[in-house]
């Protein structure tokens, strides 16, 4: 209820509260733990040394992201998928999406409180065609946005529709 910050254990000791090897991945892996409610989520109050803790992650080069995207209230918190793939990018996790944990802590916190956007966008990786080779930018476009028409007509073909969105890497993904 103060805000105080303690810090029991090295951040070198690599989450050593979590389960299996998730935290020998080979990068910085810090475990915060916040006390509180599943039930009442933390981002609903004044998180005093928000400020201070996100400049030390900072420092420590961990995404201002969350790859699993929010995580989900209590009790379905308990059951939310916890992707391996998700946890390998790196940002920012509850318990309940790191992979082999069964909890399901924080429930459903407002990550926008925390990172500053919702910090969960989609990426879809560039196929190795649009990579190889030099490449213009046209119309002042980013050329991460861009895709030369045997990538896009393959990804197409390929995917189809993802989320019923018809996907290509002309544009971006979106959840209007």
């Amino acid at each position: 209820m103060t805000g105080e910050i303690v810090q029991s254990l090295p951040a070198t000791r690599a989450a050593c509260g979590l389960p299996g090897d998730v935290n020998r991945h080979g990068r910085v892996c810090v475990q915060i733990r916040v006390l509180g409610s599943v039930h009442e989520p933390f981002t609903d109050s004044k998180m005093d040394g928000l400020n201070e803790i996100l400049a030390w992650l900072d420092s420590w080069k961990i995404p201002r992201s969350w790859p699993a995207g929010p995580p989900l209230p209590y009790p379905h918190s308990v059951a939310a998928p916890r992707s391996g793939r998700a946890w390998a990018t790196g940002g920012h996790f509850g318990l309940s999406q790191v992979p082999g944990t069964t909890e399901g802590d924080p429930g459903a916190i407002d990550i926008t409180r925390i990172t500053g956007d919702d910090g969960s966008s989609v990426r879809v990786p560039l196929p190795r065609v649009a990579l190889n080779g030099a490449r213009r930018v046209r119309g002042g476009q980013d050329p991460a946005t861009l895709a030369d028409d045997a990538a896009n007509q393959a990804i197409q073909s390929g995917l189809g529709h993802l989320a019923g969105h018809e996907v290509s890497l002309g544009s971006r993904l979106s959840s209007e």
